[in-house]
């Protein structure tokens, strides 16, 4: 595999600093540039961060003096420079909407971390072990864009990382149903505890929007091509609250589901351990040898201990048991800013290069 020249568009905020750690050592991929807004531009990474360096691991030595590009001002220079950018930019979304069509129509293919284009019919939101085939709407992207290799990838809700991949291989049984309650970190939010001090023995109901991406996107990642665009599945119907939680990283769901054609738990047991996409296929490097873990543990999976499972891309599964209100129950796991966050988009720019959407 070519060696891929990266840009990280956004690279200051939390999700930026985790790409940068993800791409540093990539087998793949190099950052060639870092971009974030004017008030960072002509800084050096270092500086331009400072003390909001939110990561466990330290900066990379190698960053530490690259310059910050001004993610708009610089948008020709930086689409000369790379192959493709990642994009994880804290701007009002029709912003977003816009900048990144700007960067597409620069031949540069954006694999973007922002909700802003998820809703666009013909921009694919792909879980690369549930829905690859959706890259190919890409090529109708790029007629509309009036583009030979710019185009717009987005990957999902960070929300619906844990759940939507526990109830894909059960789709076979046809789900009518499904109720969902999350419980989230607060790096979703893009905070840590020393910024955040009120999350600190605090749960907070509410978090704005989450609940409406919970129910529709999934929609999108069921849906199918059709005409040049994604068409939403109408199923399965699914409702969800989301819920603040005073934890670092990790998202936890619980999940209730009901089905037209009521499974075995021993069933629903061996899809889970079986099931495997085109990431497993393509052997990525950023993708989980065993996507899904089911543990039989009551007490499991735990935030704290599992979350990093599988360098952090791996879904863990536990407490499957019948349910009075509906067929079953379980609860499911995932790390917010790896598999819900930059790891998922590291993941999705592997497969697109794989698959030639990139070259």
């Amino acid at each position: 595999m070519k060696k891929y020249k990266v840009g990280i568009i956004g690279a200051t905020g939390m999700v930026g600093q985790r790409f940068v750690l993800l791409i540093n050592n990539h087998p793949w991929f190099n950052i060639e540039c870092l971009a974030a807004s004017s008030r960072s531009a002509g800084k050096t990474y270092s500086e331009a961060v400072g003390s909001r360096w939110a990561m466990t691991d330290a900066m990379p030595e190698g960053v530490k003096n690259m310059p910050v590009l001004d993610a708009t001002a610089d948008m020709q220079k930086i689409a000369d420079m790379v192959d493709f950018v990642f994009c994880a930019v804290d701007m009002k979304k029709d912003e977003i909407k816009a900048l990144e069509e700007a960067y597409a129509k620069l031949e540069c293919p954006v694999i973007s971390n922002n909700s802003a284009h998820r809703g666009t019919p013909d921009v694919p939101m792909i879980i690369p072990e549930i829905n690859a085939e959706h890259a190919k709407v890409i090529l109708d992207q790029r007629k509309r864009l009036g583009t030979k290799k710019g185009f717009i990838a987005v990957k999902s809700n960070c929300s619906l990382q844990s759940y939507v991949p526990a109830l894909f291989p059960l789709d076979e049984f046809e789900i009518s149903k499904s109720l969902v309650c999350t419980y989230q970190a607060i790096s979703g939010a893009g905070k840590t505890f020393e910024r955040w001090p009120e999350m600190v023995d605090n749960v907070i109901p509410f978090i704005g929007g989450e609940e409406e991406k919970s129910e529709n996107e999934p929609l999108k990642i069921w849906g199918k091509v059709e005409n040049g665009v994604i068409v939403n599945s109408k199923t399965p119907n699914i409702t969800a609250q989301c819920l603040r939680v005073p934890v670092s990283d990790g998202h936890m769901a619980a999940v209730f589901v009901s089905f037209k054609n009521k499974p075995s738990k021993e069933e629903i047991l061996n899809k889970w351990q079986n099931f495997a996409g085109r990431a497993q296929e393509l052997d990525l490097p950023s993708a989980p040898k065993q996507f899904l873990h089911y543990f039989t543990e009551d007490n499991m999976p735990q935030t704290k201990l599992n979350r990093m499972l599988e360098n952090g891309m791996a879904i863990s599964i536990g407490r499957l048991r019948e349910d009075t209100q509906y067929d079953y129950k379980f609860v499911c796991l995932s790390h917010n800013t790896l598999r819900g966050a930059a790891g998922g988009a590291v993941l999705l720019a592997e497969l697109l290069c794989a698959e030639g959407y990139i070259d």
